[in-house]
């Protein structure tokens, strides 16, 4: 699947609505070059009041649905549309990074026609997934961490 077309619409449907957000995940690890896939979308955001509308009016410009909080436990906030199959979580807090401002500072745009998004540095996905620990996100960092040397090198 090329999630191109997908990337482009997030990217201006963000635009449009101000919601500054930071790809994280193998989504953002993909657009760098790392040979992973991915079936959602994981942003960091500032968990701010006039922010949570700007989610809300990304929902409605994706003609999505926000599950708030997606668990008790978590801050973690889904935007999905069954219809398309499109699933984005926005979480205020990414284990293995310490700030919004920090991450975003590390970050780049990635342009999609007139619009972009901005990804994550590769080196804080791969400290985040270190730090998450979970079987899924071990399983990948040989990868990530593989695709960094190769980067590093270029």
């Amino acid at each position: 699947m090329n999630a191109a077309p997908v990337l482009k619409e997030i990217a201006r449907r963000l635009n449009e609505c101000g919601l500054e957000a930071v790809l994280i995940g193998n989504a953002a690890a993909a657009l760098q070059g790392a040979p992973v896939t991915t079936l959602d979308f994981d942003f960091m955001f500032r968990k701010t009041p006039s922010n949570m509308k700007r989610l809300k009016e990304l929902a409605r410009l994706l003609g999505g649905s926000i599950l708030t909080p997606f668990h008790p436990a978590s801050d973690l906030y889904r935007l999905v549309n069954d219809d398309r199959g499109l699933q984005l979580d926005f979480m205020p807090a990414i284990h293995g990074v310490r700030s919004f401002e920090g991450l975003r500072s590390r970050a780049s745009r990635v342009y999609f026609g007139e619009w972009s998004i901005w990804v994550a540095d590769l080196r804080d996905i791969v400290k985040s997934k270190r730090a998450l620990g979970r079987p899924k996100d071990l399983a990948v960092l040989e990868i990530l961490e593989q695709t960094l040397d190769e980067k590093n090198k270029a």
